[in-house]
């Protein structure tokens, strides 16, 4: 929850000299001057050994209790802060810390924990209030204090401790400090000078967002944490608060910058904004005012940073890695740095080491912190999608922004408000909602979770044989609603590598009958589906394991594309650009597979238009450059999908459903955007489409995918939230919890995953187990009921 803004520090000169605290109560009298610097040619040591000196450029909360820690370990040491503001100016109001951060203070500093301890306010509400329903969810666990409070306990600590606390003094340039110590630690923020000073070293990337945001306070304590959500005349803004101390609470004001603008708030100064937020927020302040301190409407910016350090220079907190206040980092995360800062300063005798450690130690965990803020300020900043979901469902949807807190979680910390969710949603009591069934059209799946396609590169002239009889098979058996078999091509030149298999000759046709009539006799309630697909500019390479993207070292067969483009320059092919003639061929060659397909007895059939393969090379314009009525414009580059899918859908049977697969973003400067996304789903739902998969990239070799757990399931959701055409949200959803909470959040309809199904290909079964479910949506084959329940294991204790 919010902590520290990333708002930009007053750029006024400040005095040359010191202010307040110094290294001794004597020095904090006489104000005693820093060390003479050395010269500039002064060999810089490689450990931070005792009696060395230490600069740290920031007296904000990483810089003081990094230079507290750095002092208390080695009292030897000579421990220097500049910080260019007085002690009492600082920017936010209340700061949020974790159980966890509190541990680790109390481990590294009792002193400091005691004193922070003492200061704190505990509330374990959040309070979503969203078209006049406030929703209550309670067992959090929040502890706060004011941030000028935490600074002064800071400044008192570094004092008693004798760290020199230099105010109102601007620091020397980083590479100056860097040869008079031993260690320099830049804690100067989001807008770093030493960052930018070597920035070719630290390799920083700055991103900044889409919403405005103002740090306010009001003279009241809230009694829980609030979400309140206003929709205007000029678009949808949020109010974020909390207590962090008995009289007051920090409020933050937030909106697009559309909404921002359109509402004026870019020609008010900040008592005028002030009073504007109050007035918008007058029901949840009870009509009272709020207050500002150096208050300015602030467009976030996330920082993140190859290298942290260089030489004997190291950044911590907001100038080494921003994350969204949303999920309280700010001061969480500097605080956490100083600690492993120090940790690793004390266990490594040499520097350079020290940091290494430092850095490999931190970063997997930053990394993880940023990835959970980017999704949160997403959903903030994408909050107009959300704002029509029911109460309960809209405040569950706003608890889980992040994947942190899930459905499991939310179980354990408030049953009763999970299991109102969960009635909403229609679970009958005991049903996890991953094993509430789903219709599509004719098709009733007796649960969400799909078996996603996975090409195994096994067939034989496109006959699919054993190896897919066993795979599909006990995937199958494994108790998945819907199991989907790899893409099938629909013609010799459609595939992707001479192991894909097909569906343009009946022998093919025969060998899938057999996998379809397997599953069908042996899984009954299980349906099984046909991906139809053609490999376009990325066919004629090898298998997988042989050299992905690669092209044959012989038999390479002719390409054909939207556009004359290889998709590697000078690695693989120049396909030829299809003609009218072209054109129709593949519009038959699908409508032939499609025919099949349904002799087969698939139960459900999908249109492949994503990952860079014929289809998908239509729609991108990275990759159709056409300039006759199929390039151009989206609705012209859309018209060859769409006339392959009317030719689909006129030969498959009626009752059967239908669902196309998409990139809902290319990844790369110039390619398909989440809003080209949502119009080439709302166009393929026109057309009769069931439903869309909705995953992202693999069109062009440079794109730069922003993995993370269920990295791909906002495109999803912003997709079902602007067509209302039920979506399969796809990518990295790897636990039942994972399904669980997306399914009830309402981001998805259907879950489909792939490597957890080639770990565990009985993972539906075993997640019906694992959850105490034992219901009709996930039935044990009789030859398997021994099986149903975890087998013992020896004692651990």
């Amino acid at each position: 929850m919010p902590a520290t803004p990333g708002t930009p520090r007053p750029s006024g000169a400040a005095p040359d000299t010191p202010d307040a605290a110094a290294a001794s109560p004597e020095a904090a009298r006489t104000g005693a001057p820093a060390p003479s610097p050395a010269t500039p040619d002064t060999p810089r040591p490689s450990a931070v050994a005792p009696s060395s000196r230490i600069a740290v450029i920031g007296g904000g909360p990483g810089g003081l209790y990094a230079a507290a820690l750095l002092k208390r370990l080695d009292p030897g040491r000579e421990v220097t802060v500049w910080e260019r503001n007085a002690p009492s100016d600082t920017f936010g109001f209340g700061v949020v810390l974790s159980d966890e951060t509190l541990g680790g203070i109390r481990d590294a500093d009792p002193a400091v924990y005691e004193a922070l301890r003492r200061e704190l306010v505990r509330w374990d509400d959040i309070d979503v209030v969203h078209r006049g329903h406030r929703t209550t969810s309670t067992g959090h666990g929040f502890a706060a204090l004011g941030r000028r409070r935490l600074l002064e306990l800071l400044h008192a600590r570094c004092a008693e401790l004798g760290v020199r606390l230099r105010f109102r003094t601007e620091a020397p340039p980083a590479d100056e400090l860097a040869a008079t110590h031993d260690l320099v630690v830049a804690a100067d923020g989001v807008h770093s000078r030493t960052r930018e000073a070597h920035a070719a070293h630290f390799r920083p990337r700055i991103t900044a967002h889409h919403c405005r945001y103002i740090w306010l306070a009001a003279d009241f304590p809230f009694d829980a944490f609030r979400f309140e959500i206003a929709e205007t005349e000029h678009g949808v803004m949020q109010l974020h608060a909390y207590p962090y101390s008995t009289g007051s609470s920090t409020v933050i004001v937030e909106m697009r910058e559309e909404v921002w603008r359109a509402a004026g708030f870019h020609e008010l100064d900040e008592a005028e904004s002030t009073a504007r937020c109050a007035k918008i927020f007058a029901e949840a302040l009870g009509g009272r005012e709020l207050r500002a301190h150096n208050s300015a409407w602030t467009a976030f910016r996330t920082v993140v940073n190859e290298r942290w350090s260089y030489g004997n220079t190291v950044l911590i907190g907001d100038a080494a890695h921003t994350a969204h206040f949303s999920i309280g980092s700010g001061t969480k995360l500097a605080v956490e740095d100083a600690l492993a800062l120090a940790t690793a300063v004390g266990e490594h005798p040499d520097l350079t080491e020290a940091l290494t450690a430092y850095e490999s130690g931190r970063r997997p965990v930053v990394e993880s912190t940023q990835r959970a803020a980017a999704a949160s300020l997403r959903w903030f900043e994408e909050l107009a999608d959300h704002v029509d979901r029911p109460p309960r469902r809209f405040a569950f949807d706003l608890l889980t922004r992040s994947r942190r807190v899930t459905h499991a979680n939310l179980r354990l910390r408030d049953p009763a408000f999970t299991e109102a969710v969960e009635a909403d949603f229609g679970c009958p009591p005991g049903t996890p909602p991953m094993f509430t069934p789903f219709r599509l059209r004719g098709l009733t799946l007796r649960n969400r979770i799909v078996v996603s396609p996975m090409d195994l590169y096994v067939a034989e002239d496109g006959v699919p044989g054993d190896f897919h009889l066993v795979h599909l098979g006990a995937r199958a058996l494994g108790g998945a609603g819907l199991v989907m078999t790899e893409m099938v091509c629909v013609s010799p030149e459609g595939r992707i590598t001479p192991g894909c298999s097909g569906l343009w000759t009946d022998e093919q046709a025969d060998a899938w009958s057999r996998i379809t009539a397997f599953a069908h006799a042996q899984a009954p309630g299980t349906a099984i589906g046909v991906q139809l697909g053609h490999s376009g500019r990325k066919g004629s390479t090898r298998r997988m394991w042989e050299g992905i993207d690669q092209p044959l070292p012989e038999g390479n067969w002719p390409l054909v594309a939207a556009s004359p483009l290889p998709y590697r320059p000078g690695v693989n092919q120049t396909p030829r650009a299809l003609d009218r003639a072209g054109l129709a061929a593949v519009r038959e060659e699908f409508a032939a597979a499609a025919r099949r397909a349904a002799r087969c007895d698939f139960d459900l059939l999908e249109l492949h238009c994503a990952h860079g393969y014929l289809l998908s090379g239509f729609l991108s314009p990275l990759t159709n450059h056409r300039t006759d009525a199929y390039g151009g414009s989206l609705d012209a580059r859309l018209r060859f999908p769409l006339e392959v899918f009317d030719a689909v859908r006129e030969v498959w049977p009626d009752d059967r459903p239908m669902t196309v697969r998409v990139s809902a973003t290319d990844w790369a400067d110039g390619g398909t955007t989440a809003e080209d996304a949502v119009t080439i789903a709302r166009a393929f739902a026109a057309h009769g489409a069931d439903a869309i998969d909705v995953s992202t990239g693999q069109v062009v070799p440079d794109e730069t995918p922003a993995y993370g757990r269920s990295y791909q399931t906002p495109y999803a959701d912003r997709i079902r939230a602007a067509t209302g055409v039920p979506v399969v949200a796809v990518g990295a959803i790897s636990s039942w919890d994972d399904v669980n909470s997306l399914l009830l959040a309402g981001r998805a309809d259907l879950c489909a995953l792939a490597r957890p199904h080639l770990y565990d290909p009985h993972w539906t079964l075993h997640a019906a187990a694992e959850q105490g479910y034992e219901g009709p949506a996930a039935p044990w084959p009789a030859p398997y009921r021994a099986g149903s329940r975890r087998p013992p294991t020896g004692r651990r204790d």
